[in-house]
């Protein structure tokens, strides 16, 4: 219920609201930094040339296929060189030229044999003329020395030898072998000497019969150029490029200039559209404040908690993480989201959880895959992890995220034209461990959270409501009619916060502690004395008495401070009376006083504050109507629901439910549970009749045998 008044109150200080626009401002510049300062850093922009060594690995920005020239190229090279030379067919009239060739020089060797006149030097010198032969002076002399029968004869064998070697197809490169095999076509019945002079004269006629086309050859080369596709390069989205440390070839060098890498590219535009998304999503966040302005995360010291973890996600992906092929897969940001929806609520998780996944995956060129798999895994953990009351809870929502993760994977790459068999393995293995990490992680940051902003946690809140606590030990046993009192009231107040949708565990717990105070002074309460010996204290001094009453308040909360209890707990020990009235101790007084006005009422006054969340309220109104109830004792439906009405109005016209966000509707949920509850506690028992005494003890012990057991009375 929200009176005027209490709007009032509710309205911040001009300072806190502009040291809340200050870190909100602060957060946008951190984040606009995280957006634009990674390409730089990673000097993304450098001029690249084949030949140079890259200083930093580069990224493909987003998924690619396009008709690479330089591969296609390579790939016709290979394919003209693979095509051999082509050479013509053999060619007679080499043949008979060099027959021609081999008659003339014998027919000048024949002249220079029978000239008579010249000398043996001027013979040798004449044959050294021949230019077709390259004769040493053994040969020459050997050919001078040789019989007119052994000449004839070498003649013949020298003829045959060359046409025999001609008529084959030789080309340049077999010319050397042709006339290595000249001993093995000489007629083995010559003498070695002699076959060594037909070598010699044969050796240098032997030429390439088969002579290289190169026309040809380039017209084949150029039609096995023609039959080559071209090729296409397919790039996926974070994709290595280039490493660091490798020398740019011209393959890495096309695909670089294909995105634009290669070159130094102005960057404004990316810097403009970085700054107004910025700005967008901190409109959206300062607006989205104002309207919850009364929730506990807009705190300043949560606003700040939040905003630091926050650029500490956001900065960690865009540095380290984004640019990368598996580790975008692994990064455990689901535990921000999860970590946000356990302390505070499940709208504020999903609503920074969409700000953060934008913002990581903005300008990466795979935004909607990389925006889904980051946004939709976290909503499916916050929805499954419900109240985190135990271990096994993280462990369920990590499940789900991970299963959430996995099926993302398989949406946008299940059988796509770029993900082979192993890369699509290692996604769905990253998938799996970014769920198992997430809710690892959460289960550390929520612990974080709660220690830094003093917010009891679900798991928190359970280990302090043990009964082994050391405080409710000292309430069980300095004032146990104290703790019976709050384990009925905890009863009543758990009950109805279910029925409104309250947190009913803190409401549970900090119901089981708001009476700790009574342990100082537990005889001053009527609830720990004897029931025949009940002290009204109408005898004492009724302003003692209140003071001794409202004391127990102070009291509990120095024993919750003592034993550390968290804030929000202690909060119900503070508020559970508000701001009322000892009404017993304060009607004594105005009866003993002689004028009314003389009575200082706030000496009768609890010190309050007021109930200030539906928690707390809660219990006031538990509280109440437990205490009335007990001491009216209500037998009849009518009677119960009087009491619970009759404490909800005093609760209300006092005021006390100004500052809670309880409705009237809210109130009648609340007025219906706890005649639920109570009317479980007050139901008519059963009057068993009185067992006549026996005649004789046989009949006695005959009745005896026909009760059970186990029966007892009520």
């Amino acid at each position: 219920m929200n009176a005027s008044p209490a709007n009032q109150r509710n309205k911040e200080p001009l300072s806190s609201s502009a040291l809340k626009i200050t870190v909100l401002v602060l957060t946008c510049l951190a984040v606009f930094g995280c957006m634009v300062l990674p390409d730089y850093l990673a000097n993304k922009i450098q001029s690249l040339a084949a030949g140079e060594v890259a200083s930093q690995e580069i990224l493909a920005p987003y998924s690619l296929t396009f008709e690479s020239k330089v591969l296609t190229e390579k790939a016709r090279n290979q394919a003209a060189a693979a095509v051999n030379e082509i050479y013509l067919p053999s060619d007679p009239e080499i043949t008979k030229a060099q027959l021609e060739s081999l008659n003339n020089a014998l027919y000048f060797i024949n002249t220079v044999r029978q000239d008579k006149f010249s000398t043996d030097a001027q013979k040798i010198s004449d044959l050294y003329a021949i230019a077709v032969l390259d004769l040493n002076d053994e040969e020459s002399q050997e050919l001078l020395s040789l019989s007119d029968e052994s000449w004839t004869a070498i003649q013949k064998e020298t003829n045959r030898v060359l046409e025999q070697v001609l008529r084959e197809s030789i080309r340049n490169e077999q010319v050397k072998n042709a006339r290595a095999n000249l001993p093995a076509i000489v007629d083995f019945s010559f003498p070695s000497d002699e076959t060594k002079l037909i070598i010699a004269l044969v050796s240098p006629l032997v030429v390439p019969t088969s002579l290289y086309s190169a026309e040809q050859t380039d017209l084949a080369r150029e039609q096995a150029r023609a039959q080559v596709e071209p090729i296409s390069r397919q790039i996926i989205a974070g994709e290595v490029i280039v490493r660091r440390g490798q020398v740019v070839d011209d393959e890495d060098l096309e695909a670089l200039k294909v995105f634009g890498l290669a070159e130094p590219v102005d960057q404004n535009s990316q810097v403009l559209k970085s700054g107004a998304l910025v700005i967008l999503c901190g409109v959206i966040t300062g607006l989205y404040y104002h309207k919850r302005r009364n929730q506990p995360f807009t705190a300043l010291k949560s606003s700040v908690m939040i905003a630091l973890f926050f650029v500490l996600f956001l900065g960690l992906a865009r540095f380290l993480v984004i640019d990368r092929t598996v580790l975008p897969y692994l990064y455990p940001m689901a535990a921000f989201g999860l970590t946000i929806a356990i302390i505070f609520n499940m709208e504020l998780g999903i609503f920074l959880s969409l700000l953060l996944g934008v913002l990581t995956v903005f300008g990466t060129g795979r935004e909607a895959e990389l925006a889904s798999f980051y946004i939709l895994p976290v909503i499916t953990g916050m929805l499954t992890i419900r109240y985190a009351r135990r271990i096994s809870s993280f462990l369920v929502a990590g499940l789900f995220v991970a299963l959430a993760g996995m099926a993302i994977v398989v949406v946008y790459r299940f059988a796509d034209t770029y993900t082979d068999w192993l890369g699509f393995s290692s996604l769905l293995a990253a998938a799996a461990f970014n769920g198992f990490a997430s809710g690892s992680l959460t289960l550390l940051l929520q612990h974080v959270f709660a220690s830094v902003l003093d917010i009891p946690t679900a798991l928190q809140l359970l280990d302090i409501a043990r009964p082994d606590h050391p405080l409710l030990q000292l309430i069980l046993r300095n004032a146990p009619g104290s703790y019976q009192h709050s384990l009925l009231v905890s009863n009543l107040a758990e009950q109805a916060a279910e029925a409104i949708g309250a947190d009913r565990l803190l409401v549970r717990v900090g119901t089981l502690f708001h009476d700790a105070g009574k342990s100082a002074n537990p005889e001053f309460f009527i609830e720990n004395q004897v029931k025949d010996k009940i002290d009204a204290h109408d005898g004492s001094d009724p302003a003692l008495s209140a003071a001794t009453i409202i004391q127990h308040v102070i009291n509990g909360v120095a024993l919750a401070k003592k034993y550390r209890l968290p804030s929000r707990v202690i909060d119900f020990i503070r508020e559970h009376h508000g701001t009322m009235v000892t009404r017993y101790q304060y009607s004594q007084a105005l009866n003993a006083a002689e004028r009314p006005e003389d009575v200082d009422i706030s000496l009768f006054t609890y010190p309050g504050p007021a109930p200030r969340s539906k928690e707390t309220a809660l219990l006031m109104l538990a509280d109440g109507t437990e205490a009335r109830a007990r001491a009216n004792t209500p037998k009849t439906d009518e009677e119960i629901r009087a009491v619970i009405q009759s404490t909800i109005d005093a609760c209300k016209d006092a005021g006390q439910l100004d500052d809670t966000d309880l409705t009237l509707k809210d109130l009648k949920t609340i007025a219906e549970s706890f005649f639920e509850t109570l009317q479980r506690s007050y139901h008519p028992r059963i009057q068993y009749p009185a067992l006549k005494p026996a005649k004789n003890a046989e009949a006695a012990a005959q009745v005896e045998n026909k009760l059970p057991q186990n029966a007892t009375k009520e």
